[in-house]
């Protein structure tokens, strides 16, 4: 049977902090899809031309859907956005991987990329509106409002990091029984569902911070 989804298998500690599984994975990815960012970008002309052609598209298609939901020139927040997406699909499909912890299947990887989504929103719309600007949007329509709003801002990223981790955590606890119980080759067909539900996870993530963004710096209809 699977180990439970609150628990990770610690590789080995680095003074009193724990490195397990899923914390290599991240290493991993993040070491992986660097390498691809840089031979696939480091001058027009060589070999990786084909892979600088699909991060082309990928960007192209990031920006067009950050640009419709913000209303904005989507470069200042392609960054964030776009990282976020490539990293939450590379996790969430890393656990299709034999013996393979996706990281976005333990509580903690949610928790972590919740927060900085929590605090890049509020710094984006600091710096778009000022720091009085920003603050004043907590109080309407009434100011009245004030403990609702901010309890909404809260519990909205809450909400995030519960469903990235379900979702994830779900299809690979139910992948990992039916291994147990029925063999190898039984769980395919849901393997092929979990990387679908993997990428629609991540584009929901990464939709959600958009449009997280676009309440805090207001719209280009707003400006």
């Amino acid at each position: 049977m699977p180990d439970s989804p609150l628990t990770s298998a610690v590789v080995f500690t680095i003074g009193p902090l724990a490195v397990t599984r899923p914390v290599l994975t991240t290493w991993a990815i993040i070491a992986v899809l660097s390498m691809i960012s840089w031979f696939g970008t480091r001058r027009p002309g060589n070999t990786a031309s084909g892979m600088r052609v699909v991060l082309e598209a990928i960007i192209t298609s990031i920006s067009g859907q950050i640009e419709s939901i913000i209303r904005r020139d989507p470069r200042p927040y392609l960054p964030l956005l776009g990282t976020l997406f490539i990293f939450l699909v590379a996790a969430n499909l890393s656990g299709i991987l034999p013996g393979v912890e996706a990281p976005t299947s333990k509580i903690e990887t949610p928790a972590a990329l919740a927060i900085i989504v929590f605090f890049s929103v509020h710094l984006l719309g600091i710096r778009a509106r000022g720091l009085l600007g920003y603050l004043a949007r907590f109080t309407k329509p009434k100011l009245i409002m004030l403990p609702l709003n901010i309890v909404s801002e809260l519990t909205r990223t809450f909400s995030m990091m519960i469903r990235l981790f379900g979702n994830v955590m779900s299809g690979e606890f139910i992948i990992a029984m039916i291994v147990s119980l029925a063999g190898l080759f039984v769980p395919i067909p849901l393997m092929a569902l979990e990387i679908l539900v993997g990428i629609v996870q991540a584009y929901i993530f990464t939709i959600l911070t958009a449009v997280f963004i676009g309440a805090a710096v207001g719209t280009g209809d707003e400006a």
